[in-house]
């Protein structure tokens, strides 16, 4: 099963301790090369306002260097979040990408808002902008479709055909189903949720210009290296970076795996720490091809998207090289 499926890559630029952002982006296109010559299908980029630990804070353009530095790979968002934007100029950029680089540009849709009230509030949204996802992509997609009623169009993004995703979990699955559009879903960790939300995107899935079938991608980290415990510590640093997030408020830049470990955390901490870290497919190749078997068996996924992020950049290339030899060896 796995031999037949679709492998992608999410990267999120994440900043490493005593580093620049400015590496963390230059990292990202690097991996996107080595993710080309590895054989994965896609390799999306994310957008984060305001974290100290993400460096990807303007997917489309990060996602025009990605492009530009490979030659077959497919490149997108995942993905640009819808209510911290005008549809019509994420229908302006995305109409330029595709023009660029025609044939190989993903648009991945998510309706978060911004992590903290002060990135709201220079974003100039509020929480409730997210209730408003479902008419914000109906917008966009007709701005793609010429359908828009004020006879503007969204140059030069008219009449293009650029493949929509909804990144998405509990409510957003429905919204994907309703428009009739690919789903992105995570994370592999909880899988009850995870089969709930399939199964609630294929029971309401109503066929569209866009997709005339459901279309799943199952999205999470993965790890892989010779050892499980080599494995289990490539998701160290941003298991911890999570729990901080959740504990403080505020994402960090990740740290090597033996400091985390060597770390004095608090009870909430340690408990925060321990849950990012339960459930992840971490293993050997033997080990990770079973959960991924398993994990496609359950869910009937198309396509995996492997979201993974470390502070040893060697090791979590290693991990995708290993990866991609279950579903496409190569030299």
């Amino acid at each position: 099963m796995i031999a037949r499926t679709r492998f992608s890559v999410l990267d999120r630029s994440r900043v490493r301790q005593g580093h620049p952002p400015a590496e963390a982006l230059r990292d990202t296109v690097a991996l996107a090369r080595a993710a080309e010559a590895l054989g994965y299908h896609r390799f999306w980029v994310s957008e984060h306002h305001g974290v100290p630990g993400v460096a990807g804070s303007a997917p489309t353009v990060l996602a025009a260097a990605v492009a530009s530095a490979t030659r077959t790979i497919r490149v997108g968002t995942g993905g640009v979040m819808l209510p911290n934007h005008r549809p019509f100029v994420v229908a302006e950029q995305f109409g330029v990408l595709e023009s660029l680089f025609p044939g190989r540009i993903d648009m991945g849709l998510g309706r978060s808002v911004g992590f903290t009230d002060g990135v709201r509030r220079a974003l100039g949204r509020d929480k409730e902008d997210a209730e408003d996802f479902g008419a914000q992509l109906g917008e966009l997609l007709d701005w793609f479709t010429g359908a828009s009623p004020t006879g503007v169009r969204a140059r030069p993004a008219d009449g293009l055909r650029v493949p929509p995703f909804v990144l998405a979990l509990r409510e957003g699955a429905a919204i994907a189903a309703r428009a009739g559009l690919p789903l992105v879903i995570g994370d592999l960790r909880d899988r009850e949720r995870l089969l709930r939300g399939v199964e609630r995107y294929r029971a309401g899935f109503r066929p569209s210009p866009w997709a005339a079938e459901p279309y799943v991608v199952v999205s999470g980290a993965v790890a892989v290296a010779g050892t499980e415990e080599a494995a289990r510590r490539l998701l160290v640093p941003e298991a911890w970076s999570m729990a901080y997030a959740r504990t403080h408020g505020t994402f960090p830049p990740l740290a090597p795996a033996g400091e985390t470990e060597a770390r004095a955390m608090t009870a909430r901490e340690r408990e925060a720490y321990g849950a990012q870290l339960a459930g992840q497919l971490a293993g050997t190749p033997e080990q990770v091809a079973h959960e991924l078997e398993t994990v496609l068996k359950e869910t009937g996924a198309d396509e995996v998207l492997v979201t993974t992020s470390s502070y040893d950049r060697t090791a979590l290339l290693d991990s995708y090289r290993l990866l991609a030899a279950l579903f496409a060896p190569v030299p």
